[in-house]
């Protein structure tokens, strides 16, 4: 079985406080465009699921397995039913193309990062160790 050995590399002190500030300018725009990605993601969804309801009432013959359920009680009537589909046939989902966060997410890692910055712009050290550099890389 192989060994792995330690890497020990020493990277510029500046070159990752530049590199972390990044980092928090893109969380930054991430988490306040969230909302208006989600917001087209709706768009998106409900278009798909109206293509997916056209699909499905157009090939309403091909349908096996109906089940109803009336509701006396607000006169509303659900209809259920299967219809086997190939890849090709079905219109394609839309996907988020972008992630969610909370707002206890965001100000977790803007503080952190805000937190290493301060700490690294406060060092006279021209390099920065790789026990350092491996507590900040999940941000880069």
């Amino acid at each position: 079985m192989a060994r792995q050995k330690a890497i020990s590399v020493k990277i510029p002190t500046q070159r990752v406080i530049e590199a972390l500030q990044k980092s928090l300018d893109k969380l930054e725009l991430d988490y306040t465009s969230q909302e208006a990605n989600e917001a087209k993601y709706q768009e998106l969804r409900k278009a798909w699921e109206k293509e997916v309801q056209d699909y499905a009432i157009a090939h309403i013959s091909k349908a096996e397995n109906f089940r109803t359920n009336y509701r006396h009680w607000n006169n509303s009537l659900n209809i259920d039913f299967d219809l086997t589909v190939t890849d090709k046939e079905m219109p394609t989902e839309p996907e988020k193309d972008f992630d969610s966060l909370s707002v206890y997410n965001y100000r977790e890692q803007k503080e952190e990062i805000s937190n290493a910055i301060r700490i690294l712009k406060m060092t006279d050290e021209e390099v920065v160790s790789t026990s350092t550099y491996q507590a900040v890389s999940r941000y880069l």
